[in-house]
Parts: C-alpha cells; sequence; structure tokens
C-alpha cells in the first residue's frame, strides 16, 4: 500500500482469494483493504499512539441519520461522557480533498455537533475546530491531543 503522511505502524494483512484485508483492532475483525481502509487505519493507529486518544472512544463507521437517511461517518470520537466529540472523514490517497469531502463531513455534523472535524487522505489532513456561539470555525495547524479537545 501506499507510503502516508503518517508514522509507519505494523498491521495484520491476510490475503483471501486474491483479496487483501487488514486486522480492525476496534472493531476486531477483518476488513476488506481498500486504498480508504488503508488511511482510516493508519489514521487511527496516529491518533492512539501519538495523539493519546483512548481506543474505547472511537467508532469506526458510527451510523449518523442525514435528512433522515442512513449515513456512516468514517470514524467519531466521544468524550468520557459518550458524546461525540470530534467525526473524521477519509478518503484514498489519491482523492483530492475539495469542497465535496468538507460539504459531505458537515452534512455528518449537522446531527452530531462536535466541535471538531478532521479530513484526510493520508497524505493531507485538516482539522478544524468549530465554535457555534458565533457561528466561526477555524483550521488547526495540526490534529489536537485527545487532552486538549475534552
Amino acid at each position: 500500500m501506499q507510503k502516508l503522511n503518517l508514522p509507519e505502524y505494523s498491521f495484520r494483512i491476510k490475503t483471501t482469494e486474491g483479496k487483501s484485508f487488514i486486522f480492525d483492532s476496534l472493531r476486531k475483525k477483518f476488513v476488506r483493504l481498500t486504498p480508504e481502509e488503508w488511511v482510516r487505519q493508519n489514521f487511527v493507529q496516529f491518533l492512539i499512539a501519538e495523539k493519546k486518544y483512548s481506543v474505547a472512544l472511537i467508532a469506526v463507521e458510527a451510523g449518523v441519520k442525514v435528512n433522515n437517511n442512513p449515513q456512516r461517518a468514517d470514524l467519531v470520537i466521544y468524550n468520557r461522557s459518550g458524546n461525540p466529540l470530534l467525526v473524521a472523514e477519509f478518503k484514498a490517497p489519491e482523492v483530492k480533498i475539495n469542497q465535496q469531502t468538507f460539504d459531505q463531513i458537515v452534512r455528518y455534523n449537522m446531527q452530531l455537533k462536535v466541535p471538531f472535524l478532521i479530513v484526510s487522505n493520508g497524505l493531507q489532513h485538516f482539522c478544524c475546530q468549530i465554535n457555534y456561539a458565533d457561528n466561526s470555525y477555524a483550521f488547526l495547524p495540526e490534529i489536537p491531543e485527545f487532552a486538549e479537545i475534552i
């Protein structure tokens, strides 16, 4: 798989009937290894190892209703009270991060109303903090540590 703009981590990967699978330690099962999944698995490890996010507070493919239609957010981080804090959207490395990508995560956030959004294709990472009091947002220079967002 492609080298990403993240530290390198070890993963359990297997091939079955010509298809590659990666073990998702959060979902406790092997999932199809697509370029987008490669980004997600690496980014999750980055959040846990480098930014000290708690494994117990991370949900992969969390259900979200958008206009009464069930959708799945790539990643949702919760606080210790069970309230969502951060939603992340991942794309394959060859997919350019553009306005459509941000529109997608904003649609999820209409339901979740989290203060932090992350968008990454593994090569570029964007994190913004939303201030609901004055209806503004600001892009952050780096992904915050868990202790900084709780």
